[in-house]
């Protein structure tokens, strides 16, 4: 029977199998991207290896509660994934719940806080010049951006090597980029944070059931 207590051992088994795979994933991802300089920035690094190091965890423990059939660690395991499923919905909802004008507010003060680096490799990947202004002049306070050819026969940087671009504002491109990495990241904490649910569900299911094994060795 698919509810009966094999059933529940192994669903929460092959569960938390995924979640180590999806652990390994992230972690090996993160240090791909930094190694070959896909991913200049230590701090993106770092929360995805974190990310990554906390899902093991989870994993872990689930695992252990599963196989043991622990009390003690399938209640933990529980309260783990009850917390990060309602942190994850949460985050997950706002993610799609942002509207256009609020993005636009979020690239406009991360542009004014960002640090000339931080602007250049945008400018760098996109392929533009400034934020909304190609010239830096008459600008408001952190709103100016690095040097950048303004010809693209010139253009290594900004047009990306190619004669037959032109230079334009990042602010378009990095909104629709924001704008397609909030729709994504909201789909992914959503499918994820139900399969929490999920979990915590079958830990809970099966934590209450008792092995049959024990109760024939108690007959």
């Amino acid at each position: 029977m698919c509810g009966g207590f094999t059933c529940s051992k192994n669903a929460l088994i092959a569960l938390n199998i995924v979640y180590v795979v999806v652990a390994f994933l992230l972690i090996g991802v993160a240090t791909y991207g930094k190694t070959a300089s896909i991913i200049t920035s230590l701090g993106v690094v770092g929360g995805i290896v974190a990310c990554g190091v906390l899902l093991l965890f989870i994993a872990v423990l689930g695992l252990v509660g599963a196989v043991k059939h622990h009390q003690v660690v399938l209640f933990f395991y529980m309260l783990v994934l009850f917390l990060l499923y309602v942190l994850q919905f949460s985050l997950a909802c706002a993610c799609l719940a942002i509207t256009p004008s609020q993005q636009e507010k979020l690239l406009h003060e991360g542009w004014r806080i960002s640090t000339d680096d931080i602007k250049k490799n945008a400018q760098e990947t996109f392929g533009c010049c400034g934020f909304q202004e190609m010239n830096n002049t008459g600008l408001d306070d952190g709103m100016d951006h690095p040097e950048c050819p303004l010809k693209p026969t010139d253009a290594t940087q900004c047009c990306m090597g190619s004669i037959k671009c032109e230079c334009r504002p990042c602010f378009e491109m990095l909104k629709e980029a924001i704008n397609s990495g909030l729709r994504v990241s909201g789909g992914i904490g959503l499918f994820f944070s139900f399969t929490e649910m999920i979990g915590f569900v079958l830990a809970y299911r099966y934590r209450n059931q008792m092995d049959p094994s024990r109760g024939q060795m108690l007959d």
